[in-house]
């Protein structure tokens, strides 16, 4: 065929085009497409490949590949524990601040988070803590608040698992368990309950209970306010059922619960628990500091799973790690900006609305993204970041892509889905140790997603017959 001999020369190929355009499925969508060999930078195949394109959560190869040039693979967020007052025999004389820089993996599952403000009250207890005489305080102020919910996301995303807020004190990934009354064809599934339990929050029902077999319930609301609405619909006949959404302000939850932690141990408070959202200019003493898990291991956990949360705390802590206080998503953006421009990566234009590609507005070329994977190529983090991305047949998000196929565990790659749209970006491992760094991007492809991803699939197939 043509396009192989024009490969062998070393020429764009132009199998994109022809099998893109040829393809019922995605001949009237936007596609964009490139392939480069890593190490010579030779373009294998090129197809509208500087149209900006919506991202989806390849995004989050962005924001990861940004911390781990700017912040090192063995960042770790901190989390203070401090306090304005003093310690007079076994009563603080103050407040007890809980204070956030960021860090997404509080009380994770992801990291074995479970009993940590258990091992933090015992903590303080060892101190001698064993009454406080005044508040504790969840301290927020080190992000922006106002940008807790970007302001690209979609009402129809916010207050779902996936669409929570993202504070500088998150907790439990910001997500919580509603229980579900799951009665008769076409009742309502009330919410019975909650996991944290917590009496601040309201909830309005208008999901349906189906024949349905799967979890298509919606949770809306916003940070920050307790009363949420729940659309959709769920299985019916199964007594309860459990949906995921989001919690209005984490970092409060997480004080009550150490504070609930430290009344068991034997402490008292004479306070109240609350939170604060902007910077004061009080003097603080340390009491106890709490490390993450280092970056490279939340970067593997954010691109394999598409962990949202994870991906916009990176986001947002590049700007705060840059002298941003409160960080904000518009500091972010021009961190991350001026890191690649800096670096040569071809990064103009480019519409970055957030940091996990949640945002439907983001705007963002194939060859964009081959330009940073060019870049991490020969970056002393390379390693780390290849690790971080999902393998073809193997594991996350690319699991069931490419599977019993030759080019199985061949692709370390970042997916991305949303309405209409699936991207892929990452690496191709051939023959001979030779590397292809690749991006492709199909929007508003008229059919399924599955039937969008096959059609890409059988294009790389076709690409690297006879590479492998």
């Amino acid at each position: 065929m043509l396009w192989a001999l024009l490969c062998a020369a070393g020429q764009p190929c132009g199998l994109a085009k022809q099998m893109f355009e040829s393809n019922a499925v995605t001949r009237t969508g936007n596609v964009g497409v490139l392939v480069v060999d890593a190490a010579s930078g030779d373009t294998i195949d090129a197809y509208r490949a500087d149209n900006l394109l919506p991202s989806a959560s390849t995004m989050k190869v962005v924001s990861t590949c940004t911390a781990l040039e700017l912040l090192g693979a063995d960042y770790r967020w901190k989390t203070y524990l401090e306090t304005d007052g003093e310690l007079v025999g076994n009563t603080l004389v103050g407040n007890l601040y809980v204070r956030g820089t960021g860090d997404p993996t509080i009380a994770s599952p992801a990291f074995d988070g479970r009993g940590l403000m258990t091992i933090w009250a015992k903590k303080l207890y060892e101190l001698g803590i064993h009454r406080i005489e005044g508040n504790v305080v969840a301290d927020l102020s080190a992000f922006n608040n106002g940008d807790a919910m970007n302001g690209g996301w979609t009402f129809e995303d916010m207050g779902n698992y996936y669409g929570m807020g993202v504070f500088s004190l998150n907790y439990m990934e910001n997500t919580m368990q509603l229980i579900l009354r799951s009665g008769q064809l076409g009742d309502v599934a009330e919410v019975i309950s909650t996991e944290p339990a917590d009496p601040r929050l309201h909830f309005t029902s208008y999901a349906r209970c189906t024949n349905i077999t799967y979890d298509d319930a919606m949770v809306h609301g916003v940070a920050f306010n307790y009363d949420r609405t729940i659309t959709g619909q769920i299985p019916s006949g199964k007594g309860t059922f459990r949906v995921r959404a989001d919690m209005p302000n984490p970092g409060l939850t997480l004080a009550e619960e150490l504070t609930a932690e430290l009344k068991r141990l034997g402490t008292e408070l004479t306070g109240e628990v609350t939170y604060m959202l902007m910077p004061d200019s009080k003097q603080r003493t340390p009491l106890y500091t709490h490390q993450s898990a280092p970056l490279s291991k939340v970067v593997a956990e954010t691109n394999i799973h598409s962990n949202n949360l994870y991906a916009e705390a990176i986001f947002r802590t590049v700007a705060l790690e840059n002298g941003f206080l409160p960080a904000g998503v518009e500091d972010a953006r021009k961190v991350v900006a001026d890191c690649w421009k800096s670096r040569g990566v071809k990064f103009d234009p480019v519409f970055m609305v957030d940091g996990s590609g949640l945002a439907p507005q983001n705007g963002i070329a194939p060859s964009t993204f081959v330009s940073l994977l060019q870049y991490m190529y020969r970056s002393p983090n390379y390693s780390v970041f290849y690790e971080s991305l999902p393998v073809s047949g193997k594991s996350g998000t690319l699991s069931g892509m490419l599977k019993k196929t030759p080019l199985e565990g061949r692709v370390h790659a970042k997916s991305g889905t949303i309405a209409h749209l699936r991207s892929y970006c990452g690496y191709i491992e051939l023959s001979g140790g030779r590397v292809w760094t690749f991006s492709i991007v199909v929007n508003n492809g008229n059919g399924s997603s599955t039937a969008v991803r096959r059609v890409m699939e059988k294009y790389l197939l076709e690409l690297t017959k006879g590479q492998l």
